[in-house]
């Protein structure tokens, strides 16, 4: 019995010391969803930012091509004035934003395929980010019940030690014998009480006997006859 109180006692002081050494759940999983928000703020941020650069690039690439149809028209006009020199060197700018734009339409599709990836990790962080507060509100809450029950499970494990349960069989027996001699008194008072009520009612019972024995004797006497009742000297002659 000793060795097992021992064995609880060590028991009890390491979950203590696991309880307060350890981090709190609490904190940590707010902690963590904290943090996942704060990264999902970042990526919205880059995804306005991706979003803002493609659509400057596709402004530049429009700007571009309407630039190179503009040299286009030039090249014709300086044809057709006979300076072919001059549309020539027309033609080049041509080309020259052309290219441009053909560049910048490249990179407009590189930056469309980067912000619909972005859009997604956004929309599939958002998601875990739910399903992150679910879970951190049901592991707060199972972890609560837990401390609660170690708690609980701590306190009567010290009610039901030997020391206690000795305390409340001593209380208990002190309790059962008061109860004893209190039923004992009640009993022998009412032994005595029930005596006297009987002899009270043994003794009235009597005198009422008594009383009617006497109204007896007394209409006997009355009814006997006057010769009867005479002396047998004073008879009439």
């Amino acid at each position: 019995m000793e060795m097992m109180k021992r064995i609880l006692r060590v028991v009890r002081a390491n979950v203590n010391s696991l309880l307060n050494s350890t981090e709190d759940p609490e904190k940590v999983l707010e902690q963590t969803v904290l943090e996942m928000q704060e990264n999902l703020m970042q990526l919205r941020r880059g995804v306005a930012g991706a979003i803002a650069i493609q659509k400057r690039t596709e402004r530049q690439a429009a700007a571009a091509e309407s630039t190179s149809e503009e040299w286009y028209r030039r090249a014709q006009l300086a044809l057709q004035q006979g300076n072919e020199t001059l549309a020539r060197e027309a033609l080049t700018k041509r080309r020259v934003y052309q290219d441009t734009a053909k560049a910048l339409s490249s990179q407009r599709a590189e930056q469309t395929d980067l912000v619909d990836k972005l859009k997604q990790d956004m929309r599939t962080l958002e998601l875990k980010i739910a399903e992150a507060k679910t879970k951190k509100d049901l592991y707060i809450a199972r972890a609560r019940s837990a401390e609660a029950s170690f708690r609980l499970q701590e306190m009567l494990s010290g009610v039901s030690s030997t020391s206690s349960l000795n305390a409340f069989e001593r209380m208990e027996e002190k309790v059962l014998q008061i109860e004893a001699k209190s039923e004992a008194i009640a009993q022998l008072g009412g032994d005595d009480l029930q005596k006297k009520f009987a002899a009270l009612d043994s003794s009235n019972d009597i005198d009422t006997e008594l009383a009617a024995m006497k109204v007896q004797v007394f209409n006997d006497a009355n009814s006997t006859p006057l010769q009867q009742q005479l002396p047998k000297s004073q008879e009439p002659t």
